[in-house]
């Protein structure tokens, strides 16, 4: 059999409740939940960094953040990292990226050039970061294209979402007599919380529900310290109505991206080619819009830490899956070789999830590692808690199933003793073995307790 093309459609901050396929109700999200529908649905995805940089660095290597370099936002990845990009260059692929990339320390935007791409053949537009509203094409073939100020929104042509997804319907009509995988890498639905007509003003704020944890007062000192600094915080009177104008616009975002998978997926049908290819949807993190009053990602609930998996691949994967054991993103680079058939390179530390997407029974250890970006926080996902430290301040112990919304924390009931010692041991050991910054404080935290 003839290798797949593989499509990663990677977003940015986007959480599950955004999709119907993880049963979220705002946003009708058709084509999203079309790859769910016939492909498979991951319900336990979890990046191991709720940030930017270190989340999209354990994608495109199979290692974890300290270990590849950037563990922090706008850190490079270490320059003899080996991505999937690189392996598939190797293995005969034509690869190609378009988007927000992240990866290459601080230059903003940074066009990437080729001797800088990490295994991405076709760079032309991939940039390193920012949130730009609207990008544009210079007149010059070989002038880099125009980004504007974020406060200056473009229209179906030039808006950033529709641009990179014209850029990568381009790039999939070519004709070519190798595979090809191309990442099509969105800023949305990240801050600035704006976007484009008609969705702007798709939703309206009045009907944006406010999280059930959203004045909630019974929460850890950082998360109230982290609160109290933002728009949300219990002494903002106008608290409410920012969250509501925020959500209705980033559902407006979430809903031009839907779109803009369904005309990616049109542009492979028509080429013929659409089930000849692997076609996945993910992001780097998720947002809290307003749970327990916070905004943004990098603190320890799980809403910042589980994202969305959807992976569709007619002639490997069987239609509706569902895959309920924990993975993440350090494991995400085995997965997508394993499902191709491609060797690793040897450095990768996650795991091959690919056994369970053929639906092969095989032991599974369901546990994903938080690694905070500022190495002062550590914890643990499994399938039915969630345990996390934080250096000189306390632990968090939730229990996944009974409180989705992270409300109790049962850290200190003695009912869960047996069960933070077992979820710390496995941190411990986790950080011990990998060498990572937060070993010691760790150890030595595990020792007091």
């Amino acid at each position: 059999m003839s290798l797949p093309n593989v499509l990663i459609i990677h977003t940015d901050q986007q959480s599950c409740w955004t999709l119907g396929a993880y049963g979220g109700a705002l946003v009708d999200t058709p084509n999203c939940d079309r790859l769910a529908q016939e492909g498979a649905l991951f319900t336990n995805f979890s990046t191991n960094s709720a940030v930017c940089t270190p989340s999209r660095g354990c994608l495109v290597t199979g290692r974890y953040p300290h270990c590849h370099g950037a563990y922090q936002n706008n850190i490079p990845l270490n320059r003899d990292e080996v991505t999937f990009a690189q392996i598939l260059l190797e293995s005969g692929y034509e690869t190609g990226y378009a988007g927000k990339w992240h990866l290459d320390g601080t230059p903003r935007p940074g066009w990437v050039h080729p001797e800088r791409s990490m295994g991405f053949q076709d760079c032309r537009y991939m940039f390193n970061r920012g949130h730009w509203k609207q990008i544009q094409d210079m007149p010059m073939a070989d002038t880099q294209p125009m980004v504007y100020p974020y406060d200056v929104i473009g229209d179906e042509e030039t808006y950033t979402t529709d641009w990179l997804c014209n850029r990568a319907i381009e790039y999939l009509r070519e004709p070519r007599s190798r595979p090809f995988c191309y990442m099509l890498s969105l800023s949305d639905p990240h801050t600035p919380f704006t976007v484009r007509p008609p969705y702007d003003d798709m939703y309206d704020p009045q009907d944006m529900p406010l999280p059930p944890t959203f004045c909630q007062e019974d929460v850890p000192l950082w998360v109230a310290e982290a609160r109290d600094r933002g728009p949300y915080a219990l002494s903002n009177p106008d608290r409410e109505q920012v969250l509501r104008r925020n959500k209705a616009r980033y559902c407006g975002e979430v809903k031009c991206i839907d779109d803009s998978v369904g005309r990616v997926l049109a542009c492979l049908e028509d080429e013929g080619v659409l089930d000849d290819t692997i076609v996945v949807f993910t992001t780097d993190h998720g947002e809290y819009m307003g749970e327990h009053g916070l905004l943004g990602k990098n603190h320890l609930y799980e809403t910042a830490y589980r994202i969305p998996l959807l992976v569709r691949w007619p002639k490997g994967i069987e239609q509706g899956i569902v895959i309920d054991q924990v993975c993440a993103t350090v494991d995400f680079q085995q997965t997508l070789l394993g499902l191709l058939g491609v060797e690793p390179c040897g450095r990768e530390q996650g795991r091959d999830a690919s056994p369970l997407l053929r639906g092969e029974n095989v032991d599974w250890a369901d546990e994903a590692f938080i690694h905070h970006s500022s190495h002062r926080r550590a914890g643990i996902l499994t399938s039915g808690f969630e345990l996390a430290y934080v250096q000189d301040g306390d632990g968090v112990l939730f229990d996944r199933r009974r409180d989705p919304d992270q409300v109790h924390n049962l850290f200190h009931d003695t009912t869960y003793e047996d069960v933070v010692a077992d979820l710390t041991e496995r941190i411990v050991s986790h950080h011990q073995e990998l060498g990572s910054p937060a070993a010691a404080w760790l150890a030595e935290m595990d020792g007091q307790r």
